[in-house]
């Protein structure tokens, strides 16, 4: 058992926060020192989200481990998507022979309609090419759209590593299960596809972190010797859990229940500003990694701002400032170039 359980801005395209507790490298502080910097979907701030230009684009500009959020395909393999409904991310409303795939569902008690995963084969997917899911808000980035393909775990995996050699550092691989009970009650469970993936490729703490919103799902991950991050959001609770509130499992009683089973949390930003969520984090033995650090105005606090435009940059690197004084042990960010660049000022 591990100890953490129980107890600026354009031009950039091209305090330590340590915990308390040791850990496994990839688990805990930049060996470098300061916070671990996550690549959000890889660099989802300069690229279309989870492709391989997107991840390849954060480890060279200085990630430390990169996020794919999975979803399953209908013959059971586990691809790189933010949702499993993709007219957002793919050119699929382009396909015409997939025009009859578009559909409505229910995910995690919300009506959604589009075109989802579970509804696709790997080979059917991979016709698809990836596109920038913020069009209004990234209008640069879609100058990328349609030149990646939707990427697999496993091919993820094997992107890290290669990056890893290229780099001579080791780049963590920071899956997410997305909606895990929706995907167990079709039929589909990501759980066990993933640990396979962890047990297959041999990876280890400093590889492989797990994280999920829905805690059921990460304590069927314990034995797997990689660490696991429970994700917490803002309003209401896990979808699992429908008698827990993520407000209940961010006080001191559930930080001790948390570290029961998982060695980091993940809190929304707005989570940490102006609590001791940092402190009773360390305090229960867990380490913490707030989400989503984004450079546009409309995503930073308001003294943070700069210029008249949603869209325009404001002074991101305060707010890393801000963050990293607190302690966090790591940041998720769609600029982690930014991240880094903050992290050695």
């Amino acid at each position: 058992m591990q100890l953490g359980r129980r107890s600026l801005l354009l031009a950039a395209a091209a305090g330590t926060g340590a915990a308390a507790t040791a850990g496994p490298a990839a688990a805990g502080p930049h060996k470098g020192g300061g916070p671990v910097v996550i690549g959000h979907r890889g660099a989802a701030g300069w690229r279309p989200e989870h492709t391989a230009p997107s991840y390849t684009h954060a480890v060279q500009t200085g990630a430390d481990w990169i996020e794919p959020d999975l979803v399953p395909t209908k013959d059971h393999v586990l691809v790189v998507r933010h949702e499993n409904e993709i007219s957002q991310t793919t050119d699929v409303a382009r396909h015409p022979e997939f025009a009859d795939r578009r559909t409505t569902k229910t995910v995690d008690g919300r009506q959604v309609t589009g075109w989802f995963t579970e509804d696709f084969t790997l080979s059917e997917l991979k016709t698809l090419r990836a596109v920038e899911r913020l069009p209004a808000v990234r209008n640069r980035n879609t100058v990328f759209d349609g030149r990646a393909e939707v990427m697999t775990f496993q091919e993820v995996v094997d992107l890290a590593r290669r990056l890893s050699r290229e780099h001579g550092r080791t780049i963590a691989v920071f899956p997410e299960t997305k909606h895990p009970t929706y995907f167990r009650s079709i039929g589909l469970p990501l759980e066990p596809k993933l640990a396979a993936a962890i047990r297959r490729n041999r990876l280890g703490r400093r590889e492989c972190v797990v994280q999920s919103f829905e805690p059921t799902s990460l304590r069927r991950m314990t034995g797997l010797g990689v660490p696991l991050w429970q994700a917490l959001g803002t309003t209401g609770g896990p979808y699992d859990l429908p008698s827990t509130t993520y407000r209940d499992m961010m006080t001191p009683a559930g930080l001790a229940g948390i570290a029961d089973y998982a060695d980091w949390i993940g809190p929304d930003k707005s989570s940490v500003a102006g609590t001791d969520l940092v402190a009773e984090a360390h305090a229960a033995g867990l380490r913490i990694g707030p989400y989503t650090f984004r450079a546009e105005n409309q995503f930073l606090p308001e003294r943070f701002r700069r210029g008249s435009g949603p869209n325009d940059f404001g002074d991101a690197f305060a707010e890393y400032a801000l963050y990293y004084r607190m302690g966090v042990d790591a940041v998720v960010t769609d600029f982690p170039d930014l991240a880094v660049i903050a992290r050695r000022s």
